[in-house]
C-alpha cells in the first residue's frame, strides 16, 4: 500500500535523481567528449584532451637514475617559494620523489603527500616511516579533491601531474580552498612548445594552455620560470 513512508522515500529518490542529473549537466558544461586518441581519455577541458593516469605499477620510471640529469629536480626544489615553517602539498606525489627532497627544507612545517592510488599511498607511508620523516603526512585523495584542510597550504605543487587530472576544474577549485590567502600553486609540466622534449604529446603542456585553464579557476601567474631542462616552472597565486 502506498503510504506516507512510501511517498517520503519516493520524494528522496526523485530529489537524488534530480541532483545527479544536475551534476552530470554541470560536468557536461565544463567538459566535452570526443573519440579518444592514443593515451587519451576522450575527455576534453578547454580543448585539451586529458591523458590517462599513469598506473603506480610503472612507478620505477619516477625513480629512474637519469631523472636528476634530465629534469634537475634539485634546482626546482631550490627555487620553491618556501621557508622552514612552510606547509606544502605534493599533489599526485607518486613515489615521493619531490616530497622526500622537500621535507628537509620545512623542518618546522610539513609536507602533505597526496595520492589517489592505494599502492602509492602504502609506498609513501612506508618510505616516510623508513626515513623517520615525521613532518610528512600521507593523504588519500579523491579524483575531484586532494582532501586537504581548507586555508592551510602555503604551496601546493603538481609535478607532471596536472595533465592527468580526470577532473581538473574540480581539483583546482578544491586546491584553491586549501590554500592560504597568499598561497601558491606550482605546476611543473613538460614543455609542449619544444619538439625535442621526448614525451608523449598528451603528457606535455604549453604555457598558453596552462594559463587558460588556471586563470579560469581563480589563479594568476606570478612566475614563469624557464630554467629547467625540459619542464615549465609555472607558479600561480590564487586571486
Amino acid at each position: 500500500m502506498f503510504n506516507v513512508r512510501s511517498a517520503f522515500l519516493l520524494g528522496i529518490i526523485l530529489i537524488c535523481a534530480s541532483w545527479s542529473n544536475t551534476c552530470l549537466q554541470n560536468q557536461d558544461d565544463v567538459y566535452t567528449h570526443k573519440a579518444a586518441s592514443d593515451g587519451g581519455t576522450g575527455k576534453f577541458y578547454f580543448g585539451r584532451e586529458i591523458a590517462h593516469v599513469m598506473d603506480f605499477s610503472g612507478s620505477a620510471w619516477l625513480e629512474r637514475n637519469s631523472r636528476e640529469v634530465e629534469e634537475n629536480a634539485n634546482l626546482a626544489v631550490a627555487k620553491l617559494p618556501i621557508n622552514k615553517n612552510s606547509i606544502v602539498a605534493d599533489i599526485g606525489a607518486g613515489t615521493g620523489y619531490y616530497t622526500f627532497k622537500i621535507y628537509h627544507n620545512v623542518p618546522q612545517g610539513k609536507v602533505y603527500a597526496e595520492e589517489i592510488q592505494n599502492d602509492a599511498v602504502t609506498y609513501l607511508k612506508n618510505k616516510a616511516g623508513q626515513l623517520n620523516a615525521s613532518n610528512v603526512i600521507v593523504v588519500k585523495g579523491k579524483e575531484q579533491s586532494p582532501e586537504l584542510p581548507e586555508n592551510s597550504i602555503d604551496l601546493a605543487l603538481m609535478v607532471d601531474v596536472y595533465h592527468e587530472l580526470s577532473y581538473p576544474h574540480e581539483m583546482l577549485q578544491s586546491i584553491r580552498k586549501s590554500l592560504k590567502p597568499k598561497g601558491k600553486l606550482l605546476l611543473l609540466e613538460y614543455r609542449a612548445e619544444d619538439p625535442k622534449v621526448d614525451i608523449k604529446p598528451l603528457h606535455k603542456m604549453s604555457t598558453k594552455q596552462v594559463d587558460k585553464e588556471l586563470s579560469a579557476n581563480g589563479f594568476h601567474l606570478v612566475q614563469d620560470g624557464e630554467f629547467l631542462p625540459i619542464q615549465h616552472f609555472l607558479l600561480y597565486e590564487k586571486d
